[in-house]
């Protein structure tokens, strides 16, 4: 931690030995640094230097869990770019999880302070019933080694007391917005920066030598089969774009329900929001992804839906509603025509992608072979394997195993199928998937039930995004791929957000109540 001039004179006051040792504790760092550069150690001069970024930054983290938790946001946007630049080592991959674990211990001890409010999830018993048959297959026979039993549980579970730490850092409409505003300004930066790569190409934000095992992850291109146009999949700041097309997924909706509760409830943080959503709409258009074009489209009419259905209609504001509609439209609009008019070969690749392989006209259409035919027939080949009815262990069809078995040398694990449901069916047998079936179905019924009340208010773009999110992880996504729910940005977000939506009940309230306690005067000015 950085030490100020002030406080540095008061220790030297106190004791002229914590000034020497401090002076000297700096010379030795210093001299060590030069030592590095002077042999071209840069790499190892980085490394350092991330230690004792990580270090200074846990002791922040346990100072302030708030603080804590939006620190390991940001972590989680660039630790793919860091690690990419210095030879994707794996101590890095692991930073994110060392950063939370840190946050849950500083949440623990304000929690032990009761200086935090938490809840009882209404899902929690169809939750822990899933979690311990789980923890039950870490120790499955089938598994080649234990470790792809960390590794499960680690994909499967880690993140849900973020849930809890969401719900306790939402106190007031102020930190809502906070959330949502520093959460924009990293989808703002991140998908800008995707943009630029779609047209640059894989050599920008990507190092000249990568490491054999991303590189395949890094240089994706998809091409129009009739007319034979290439279309990079850009990355941006992650190592493989599929990672990249998974946050345009969950931003999209964010900054869709973000813009909504705005037009709704307040002008200040507008431009943000609505410019954010203008380039998440053309990083997903660039992105040269099908899943992500469709579903970002499909989950822009349902919202577009839910907030005419849940507009104030009896307050005669519903125009408010429209507008929000109106003007989405509108920036999307205008950041798909500045695309074609500045960079129209670009756009025109994507394009041809597009309605050469998703049009049902098209000769080449693979609409329905890949949104059906292709993730059904895998579910199917599931129960080919002899161990469907209990499965093979977690964490053995995961993402990571590739990991796992490098640096363990643990067995592969010649296990798994292109199908969510298919691979929970091979690590965690029939009954995994029946009692996922269940959890999934538990959160998206408690989140409607929240959902609900805030109909007719300005809560309800932000509360409905939330539970649309969780219901397309769970189910429609959860389904195709499993790797929607174990992408470390999706998951987090899944249980951040949860913990949010349970909290934005009393948030309404509170605000409700302080509306009424104001003069007749402000409640003739009232958002409402």
């Amino acid at each position: 931690m950085r030490l100020s001039t002030r406080a540095i004179s008061a220790h030297a006051r106190q004791g002229p030995l914590f000034l020497f040792l401090f002076l000297t504790f700096s010379a030795f760092l210093a001299y060590q640094a030069a030592q590095l550069i002077i042999l071209d150690e840069l790499t190892s001069l980085a490394f350092a230097g991330l230690a004792f970024i990580a270090i200074a930054g846990a002791f922040v983290i346990l100072k302030d869990w708030r603080r804590g938790l939006y620190i390991f946001v940001g972590w989680l946007f660039f630790e793919d770019l860091i690690r990419k630049f210095l030879g994707n080592n794996m101590a890095i991959y692991f930073a994110k999880d060392f950063l939370v674990i840190i946050v849950y211990l500083s949440f623990f001890i304000a929690w032990r302070a009761k200086k935090v409010q938490t809840f009882r999830p209404p899902f929690l018993m169809a939750f822990l019933i899933f979690f311990w048959l789980g923890v039950a297959q870490v120790f499955n026979p089938a598994s080649a080694s234990f470790l792809y039993g960390i590794l499960g549980v680690k994909l499967y579970f880690l993140y849900v007391p973020l849930m809890l730490v969401g719900y306790s850092l939402i106190n007031s409409e102020t930190d809502l917005r906070r959330f949502f505003f520093f959460n924009c300004i990293l989808f703002l930066a991140v998908a800008g920066l995707g943009v630029a790569q779609s047209i640059l190409g894989p050599s920008f934000l990507n190092p000249s030598h990568l490491q054999a095992d991303i590189r395949g992850l890094s240089t994706n291109y998809r091409i129009a089969p009739l007319t034979g146009e290439l279309a990079y999949r850009p990355t941006s700041v992650f190592v493989s774009s599929g990672r990249f097309q998974d946050l345009l997924i969950v931003s999209w909706l964010m900054s869709l329900g973000f813009g909504g509760y705005l037009i709704l409830r307040s002008r200040q943080g507008r431009t943000l929001a609505f410019g954010t959503m203008a380039v998440i709409a053309g990083a997903s258009f660039m992105s040269a992804s099908r899943g992500v074009f469709m579903w970002n489209m499909g989950s822009g009419l349902v919202v577009a839906a839910a907030f005419l259905w849940g507009a104030p209609w009896r307050q005669r504001e519903a125009m408010r509603a429209l507008r929000a509609i109106q003007r989405s439209l509108l920036v999307v609009g205008l950041a798909l025509i500045a695309l074609v008019g500045v960079f129209p070969r670009q756009f025109g690749a994507r394009l041809d992608v597009y309605s050469q392989t998703l049009a049902p006209s098209s000769s080449a259409s693979e609409l329905e072979y890949r949104a059906g035919t292709y993730p059904f027939r895998n579910f199917i080949l599931a129960f080919e394997h002899p161990r469907w009815a209990y499965g093979y262990g977690i964490g053995t069809a995961s993402l990571g195993v590739q990991y796992v078995a490098r640096i363990t040398h643990a067995p592969v694990m010649d296990v798994g199928v292109e199908n969510g449901y298919g691979e929970i069916v091979v690590e965690l047998g029939i009954v995994g998937l029946i009692l996922w079936l269940v959890l999934g179905s538990a959160i998206s019924f408690s989140a409607w039930k929240v959902v609900k009340p805030l109909k007719g208010s300005p809560w309800l773009p932000i509360g409905f995004v939330i539970f649309w999110y969780a219901f397309l992880v769970m189910f429609p996504m959860g389904y195709t791929s499993l790797s929607v729910y174990q992408d470390f940005i999706m998951n987090a977000y899944l249980w951040l957000l949860l913990g949010i939506l349970f909290r934005l009940p009393s948030i309404a309230l509170s605000s409700q109540f302080a509306a009424g306690a104001a003069t007749p005067k402000s409640r003739r000015r009232g958002m409402f």
